[in-house]
């Protein structure tokens, strides 16, 4: 059975990576999708080819880091479609540093989308599923959230961040309001991340680690799964990983 159809989901980060892929996965099952990001003209892009599919999808420019666009963007798919169903709160930034680099910039910049950014999101759309008395959001977690390398301390934390944000919202909303709230823990996933790290010695052993990595489509399949499920079960949490990666 198909549980997703004519559901309204808000996928942050939908511009490109797992966003874009999981944007496409969720239309392709009947959802109403709201496609969020900071790219505009990546939005217009994947918003355009998935029309021409004939799914239903709507681009909203949002920056998750500030309250006011992602309080916005939830009363804007509330305004549309009438209700608030899903959030797949995906927006993320990956930056890898050495401790000793002090690349403080990079951290800010991750705790201001990874930790922020989620509970900007969070705090949009919980009014209208609690009202609702029904809703799931999947917050996009990582295996750095189940484990830590040396060169991803800050980005780890963050992703530990929101493991444990997660189960205690599960415990919370799940149990006392019939909101869903799980997590999918991607491996190395080839989005172009790599390139978006700034320190050098960073961006070497980022750029080798993303010769293992998989697609952001194997990873909008765990999604659809985690999601696709009658009101009674959550799926708690997926971590989906490359054959050959070794941790």
């Amino acid at each position: 059975m198909n549980y997703l159809d004519k559901k309204t989901v808000i996928v942050t980060g939908a511009s490109s990576g797992i966003g874009a892929a999981t944007a496409k996965a969720l239309a392709a099952n009947g959802a109403n999708v709201i496609a969020a990001a900071r790219d505009e003209e990546g939005l217009a892009v994947m918003v355009s080819e998935l029309r021409a599919a004939g799914h239903e999808v709507l681009s909203y420019v949002t920056d998750v880091t500030k309250p006011d666009e992602t309080l916005a963007m939830a009363q804007f798919a509330n305004d549309t479609y009438g209700s608030v169903d899903i959030l797949v709160n995906n927006a993320g930034l990956m930056l890898f540093s050495n401790w000793v680099d002090l690349a403080t910039q990079d951290w800010n910049a991750m705790i201001d989308v990874n930790i922020k950014g989620y509970l900007n999101s969070i705090a949009a759309v919980l009014p209208f599923m609690v009202q609702q008395k029904s809703g799931q959001i999947l917050n996009m977690d990582s295996v750095a959230g189940h484990q830590v390398g040396p060169a991803a301390g800050v980005y780890s934390a963050t992703k530990f961040f929101v493991q444990a944000m997660t189960e205690s919202m599960r415990k919370e909303l799940g149990v006392q309001h019939g909101i869903r709230v799980n997590t999918v823990s991607p491996g190395v996933i080839n989005t172009g991340w790599a390139d978006k790290v700034t320190d050098p010695e960073g961006r070497k052993a980022a750029k080798a680690l993303n010769e293992i990595a998989i697609a952001p489509e194997d990873i909008s399949r765990a999604v659809i799964y985690a999601l696709n499920q009658p009101a009674n079960v959550t799926v708690n949490d997926l971590i989906i990983s490359p054959t050959r990666q070794d941790w």
